[in-house]
């Protein structure tokens, strides 16, 4: 039942979502699935397998809770089979737990006490509205208890309106318990409802005004008001409360509930079922919209945020740049670490071109001596405080030094603090102080953004929209999903990887991507893939998941070079045979010749897949990577842009065009950097002549953009800008 649910959701073939579930099961990481086992899923991406995954997990938990509450009901002797069924058939969480409310033991309740005192028939005879004769009163009679004692326990009405009081409350909860009556509320309160807010002091200016006097239909506000708002109320800025359609429930209600108008009791239950929704049911309904909106823009940000993280890692590493990296500052002075090619450090000192000191002259003798003895073509510039006056200084510098080759770019340095500041840092390098540390990370994001990004939480890179007010665990698993997939779909190089790349290789952890490196500082250089069942803890199911994605260089075997798994050598290894390739030509720039053989000798890749009985689409991956052996799926990423030159806002004016580059994408357009201070913002309105959905249907992070000004506000440091060029 599950598989065919997923199949149809996912627009999937019912025997490939069966396989995967098996594969999952197994206990084979997504990357694993995604990239070796195409056949067997159809050649379904990693992120469709995390998204069958994802739903796979909550089809599963939906079944268990169905199950327990069917057996909890059937503890207290009341399932039905009518009621079981509607169980079984139920398609979300929240219909389970509505169905189950009648069931759920609570706390001492206005309509409890009425059953204690013995008012349950009352309340059903006055819920049919059969009695068209006599009184409310006069029909609650039977139920006054003559017993002082009984009354004085609790246990008897004293009075009829007592009785009738106490029969209301009874009708009340079995109103608000009703599943349908809940779920159709529910409904029309979010078709009708509103989102409204006010300032909390009216006298107080924030950056909430806007949300002073605001209210917003729940169907339609978009994710990111929705965590604004949530921010305002948590920082106690904002009063937010549900505006439901109270008369337009109460006419549904009354309308399914009363059945007879003629009824002496016509009265009371119209009493009954206002009191029934505004105290029992709007509460509870108000706590459960704004959670489902709550949840609902989290798992948006959480998407925005996850794919603004990919870009970012896949941003191509500025290969053969010798970077001079400058982690800005004012009182304490700019840092500065001297970077080989490798990202290893040559020297570093701090110098002071910023207020107070303004020691330029001191400053830009101290940086050439650096770029004439090291030979620098880059220098990296770190985005935070001075990041501003930094840049002036090194685009003069540049200018004057008539140095035609030599760049700088700015770099995004959010979480290179958390980073420095970190024992996997102290590790790393212990002799060096927090502050070197973090220009290092500045200039090793440029050279290489993935492999010095993964030593960083997801959640510092600084590319998401209110990631500190959402739910953590949802965050932290999807991003770690994320880096999971970009490191993967990469590879890493056993023998110069990091720690913390390697744990994000798939199956392995921490402790075996320690093992990995202590292993390689004792032993030396792997020289094949095979060596890595000698590191402790790494036994043959981990080596199946994260071989493939090793890359070893001038290894024993060519192919431990490229993405060919370990368990696909021996076709490969036919396949070169039989085509007159050898082993060695795959090292010398791949061989490139590989396409002409197979249509020679076989016709299509097809054929020569059924010769060596193997899948069609594991052969092409295999041919793929021996013809471009290390192909780095980055390269086709957006590259950086370098500037010689530097603006100032006051440069800035209307209809001027400028090239940028995109820093982060949110539901309501995209920053970018076009080299002053602050990130100019592109108004989703402003993104294309068309109409855009969603941004990141037109831009990503990282991508180098052509943008005009529409508007500069240089007290608020703020620029619109637009890409209608």
């Amino acid at each position: 039942m599950i598989t065919e649910k997923l199949a149809k959701e996912l627009g999937l073939k019912l025997s490939h979502v069966e396989v995967t579930i098996q594969l999952i099961d197994e206990g084979n990481t997504v990357p694993f699935i995604a990239r070796y086992r195409k056949e067997a899923t159809g050649g379904m991406s990693d992120t469709t397998l995390r998204d069958l995954e994802e739903r796979l997990i909550y089809l599963r938990g939906l079944e268990e809770r169905k199950q327990e509450v069917i057996r909890l009901i059937d503890e207290q002797g009341k399932l039905t089979d009518e009621l079981k069924a509607d169980i079984l058939s139920a398609e979300v969480l929240q219909r389970v737990e509505d169905l189950y409310k009648p069931y759920r033991q609570k706390r001492a309740t206005r309509a409890s006490k009425a059953k204690e005192k013995g008012l349950e028939p009352l309340a059903e005879i006055i819920r049919a509205m059969e009695l068209t004769g006599g009184t409310p009163e006069e029909a609650a009679v039977p139920f006054i208890c003559s017993d002082p004692g009984l009354i004085e326990a609790g246990k008897g009405a004293a009075t009829a309106e007592e009785a009738l009081s106490g029969a209301a409350d009874i009708i009340a909860e079995m109103i608000a318990d009703d599943a349908d009556h809940t779920q159709r509320v529910r409904q029309k309160t979010f078709e009708a409802g509103q989102l409204v807010s006010e300032a909390a002091d009216p006298n107080e200016s924030t950056v909430y005004d806007m949300y002073y006097d605001y209210s917003e239909a729940l169907s339609k506000i978009p994710n990111h008001r929705i965590l604004a708002i949530n921010r305002g109320e948590k920082e106690k800025k904002l009063k937010v409360r549900l505006k439901a359609p109270v008369d337009i429930i109460y006419d549904l209600l009354k309308d399914e509930i009363i059945t007879n108008e003629g009824s002496i009791f016509l009265g009371i239950m119209e009493v009954t079922v206002e009191d029934a929704y505004k105290r029992l049911m709007a509460p509870a309904i108000e706590r459960e919209l704004r959670n489902m909106l709550t949840e609902r823009a989290e798992k948006e940000a959480v998407k925005v945020f996850a794919k603004n993280t990919e870009n970012l890692l896949m941003v191509p590493p500025v290969r053969d740049a010798r970077v001079i990296a400058v982690d800005p500052g004012f009182r304490t002075g700019c840092k500065v670490t001297m970077l080989d090619e490798t990202g290893k450090l040559l020297a570093y000192t701090t110098i002071y071109p910023t207020e107070p000191k303004n020691d330029i002259a001191g400053a830009r003798k101290t940086l050439m001596a650096l770029i004439d003895k090291y030979k620098a073509n880059v220098i990296a510039i770190g985005n935070g405080t001075a990041s501003r006056e930094t840049e002036i200084f090194v685009s003069d510098m540049i200018k004057e030094s008539g140095k035609k080759d030599l760049q700088y770019t700015i770099v995004n340095e959010a979480g290179a603090s958390v980073y420095s500041a970190s024992k996997l840092a102290a590790e790393e390098y212990p002799d060096l102080d927090v502050t070197t540390r973090g220009a290092m990370s500045i200039g090793r994001r440029l050279q290489d953004p993935l492999a010095e990004l993964v030593k960083i939480s997801p959640k510092h890179i600084g590319v998401g929209q209110y990631q500190h007010d959402i739910n953590q665990g949802l965050l932290d698993g999807a991003l770690g999903n994320v880096v999971e997939d970009c490191v993967n779909r990469v590879g890493v190089d056993l023998n110069t990887a990091s720690p913390s790349l390697l744990s994000y290789v798939a199956g392995i952890n921490s402790v075996i991507a320690k093992n990995i490196v202590a292993y390689r500082e004792e032993k030396g250089r792997f020289k094949s893939r095979s060596e890595l069942l000698k590191v402790g803890r790494l036994g043959e199911k981990t080596f199946n998941q994260c071989a493939g994605f090793m890359r070893i260089s001038e290894g024993s075997n060519p192919l431990d070079s490229t993405a060919v798994h370990p368990e696909s050598y021996p076709v490969a290894e036919i396949m070169l045979t039989k085509l007159g390739i050898k082993k060695d030509e795959i090292v010398k720039g791949g061989a490139k010749q590989i396409d002409q053989k197979i249509s020679e000798i076989y016709g299509s890749l097809g054929k020569m897949a059924e010769d060596l009985d193997v899948g069609k689409m594991t052969l092409a991956d295999i041919v793929s990577e021996i013809k471009k052996p290390a192909r780095d799926p980055r390269e086709g990423m957006p590259t950086v842009l370098f500037r010689s030159d530097v603006l100032s806002i006051e440069d800035l004016k209307p209809d001027m065009e400028l090239t940028g580059t995109v820093r982060n994408v949110v539901d309501f357009g995209a920053f970018v950097d076009i080299g002053i201070k602050n990130d100019g913002l592109v108004h989703i309105s402003q993104l294309s002549h068309k109409f855009v959905k969603n941004p990141m249907d037109v831009v990503s992070v990282g991508d180098t953009v052509k943008v005009k000004v529409l508007s500069v506000d240089t007290e608020k440091q703020k620029v619109s800008l637009t890409m209608k060029l």
